[in-house]
């Protein structure tokens, strides 16, 4: 599961129901919990563009048997803790402000090595040179307030850092995931996946116009925004049956495959009247309905034109 938003640039007449953070514009944030397994959306939420996506991110029982990947926007330690309590599992960069200390290591290292336990994991970063770091760090944060009082509590997790040559510094990882199960460059690439959502972002932006508001009313955004969301969903179950009756050989890339889904709506509509016993739509009477003129009192050229020119035709 990754969570994460994106702004909707609207037209400025919508300043009060979407404020934007530059004044004389509008502007609304997509938050949304992107389940990479399914391919799916699991649950979004629309807000004005100042409202942080972290504050969208609720915890609780949903999380149980889940793996949360997470970027610095929704870290906090208190999250990460409530996040372990409903059994459910988490991966995020590990902020440097934040510098916990470490308690243990889960690797002997020969020779001269640096020892870790004790310092904030910040303060020798720098002076490290192995190509893994694999510790287990405390932290303290506050609960939540109740009954007027608030708590103080600690928690240890373990921090990771895998070493990247080319900028001479570590990757740091925070998680509740077990060494056992996970070495460092495990979690470096489940990591990556986060790129996944910025993909999803660009799909529902190029493809289904999710970044088009050209309109002054709220309730037409919202539907233009149901009806990008609706179309992703039909897009990817659409390609689950394509996956499943292709050869095992092929490959079909997200995004390829919306721009293929797109290109193709209107057959696959046609396609899926007929299947569902829809009846045909009286297409003459539809052409003639939509295309004559709708103001009688207001002549169009050619009949200006042709009143013009009559009494010139008749002498």
């Amino acid at each position: 599961m990754i969570a994460d938003g994106t702004v909707l640039r609207l037209h400025e007449l919508l300043s009060e129901e979407y404020e934007a953070r530059h004044e004389e514009q509008a502007g609304a944030r997509f938050h949304l919990l992107h389940n990479v397994t399914d391919q799916t959306i699991d649950r979004f939420s629309v807000t004005d563009e100042k409202r942080h996506d972290s504050t969208q991110f609720e915890t609780g029982s949903w999380l149980d048997g889940r793996l949360a990947i997470l970027d610095l926007a929704y870290f906090k330690y208190r999250r990460f803790a409530l996040i372990d309590e409903n059994n459910g599992y988490f991966v995020s960069r590990l902020k440097r402000s934040s510098n916990p200390v470490v308690t243990g290591e889960f690797r002997e290292w020969r020779g001269r090595a640096i020892p870790l336990e004790g310092k904030k994991i910040f303060d020798v970063v720098d002076d490290l040179c192995r190509k893994y770091i694999d510790v287990e760090v405390e932290v303290e944060f506050d609960r939540r307030e109740y009954a007027g009082t608030q708590s103080r509590d600690r928690k240890r997790f373990r921090v990771v850092g895998v070493r990247n040559e080319d900028a001479d510094d570590y990757h740091l990882y925070i998680t509740n995931l077990s060494r056992e199960e996970f070495l460092p460059e495990d979690l470096a690439t489940i990591y990556r996946c986060r790129w996944e959502v910025e993909l999803l972002f660009r799909e529902l932006k190029t493809q289904y116009r999710l970044d088009e508001f050209n309109t002054t009313k709220k309730h037409i955004v919202e539907i233009l925004l149901y009806a990008a969301l609706l179309s992703l969903i039909v897009s990817r179950e659409l390609l689950s049956l394509v996956i499943e009756h292709a050869d095992d050989d092929l490959v079909f890339p997200p995004e390829r495959w919306a721009a293929t889904f797109r290109s193709h709506a209107q057959l696959i509509l046609h396609q899926l009247s007929g299947y569902l016993g829809y009846s045909p739509p009286p297409l003459l009477e539809r052409l003639i309905d939509d295309a004559q003129k709708i103001h009688r009192q207001r002549p169009v050229l050619q009949e200006q034109l042709a009143t013009a020119i009559k009494p010139t035709a008749e002498a």
